[in-house]
């Protein structure tokens, strides 16, 4: 299995995980549970793969994709009942996911040879899509605009890492790491620490 597999593996796990909890919250069957969790775990990664016309998509070529979400839905919707907070434990699951899908998204980008600019994009697609399309089906106000909070830049910090690893020539799994590493801290530090970013405040038009 080659690094970029892996990391595909991991992140369709997590985010399959995260989907799953929004269909606790919605308390939905475990067809529902399997719908949320594919939806979550394959939405960037396939956007990603179209773009880069990748052939086949990713979870086409090899299927076990769906089955590792499908397991990972029913792993939830036997559990969740167990957690005390499922958003607390959806927000730290979708920062683990988005650190490893950011680094998937870009590391393929910079393997098939792309510049930098699409590199940083196709990270960003890989790791905010499939959250934005779970929280957009289930009615929820999408993480990736919640006011003020860092997440589309933290993708867009890690997918930047990745391209200034390559530059310096460092090895695609260090420079996987430290993309990782970098989307993570920056997330980690926006739910912990409440790091932000200014955001724009309107002013009444003048007379």
């Amino acid at each position: 299995m080659t690094l970029f597999a892996f990391l595909d593996y991991a992140s369709v796990l997590v985010f399959a995980l995260t989907g799953s909890l929004v269909a606790s919250r919605a308390q939905l069957d475990i067809v529902g549970f399997c719908f949320f969790a594919i939806l979550t775990a394959v939405g960037g990664g396939t956007l990603r793969d179209v773009l880069l016309d990748r052939n086949p998509v990713f979870w086409i070529e090899n299927p076990s994709y769906l089955g590792v979400a499908s397991a990972a839905a029913l792993l939830v919707f036997v559990t969740a009942h167990r957690l005390e907070s499922r958003y607390a434990v959806l927000l730290w699951l979708d920062a683990f996911a988005l650190a490893v899908a950011v680094a998937a998204g870009s590391g393929i980008a910079l393997a098939l040879g792309h510049s930098a600019p699409v590199v940083v994009v196709m990270g960003i697609i890989t790791g905010c899509m499939g959250g934005l399309m779970r929280d957009v089906v289930s009615n929820e106000v999408p993480l990736v605009l919640k006011q003020g909070e860092l997440y589309v830049t933290c993708a867009l910090g890690g997918s930047a890492a990745t391209a200034l690893a390559s530059h310096f020539d460092l090895s695609p799994s260090l420079g996987a790491t430290i993309c990782a590493a970098v989307t993570f801290t920056l997330r980690a530090g926006s739910l912990y620490f409440g790091w932000r970013l200014p955001v724009y405040k309107s002013r009444p038009p003048r007379v």
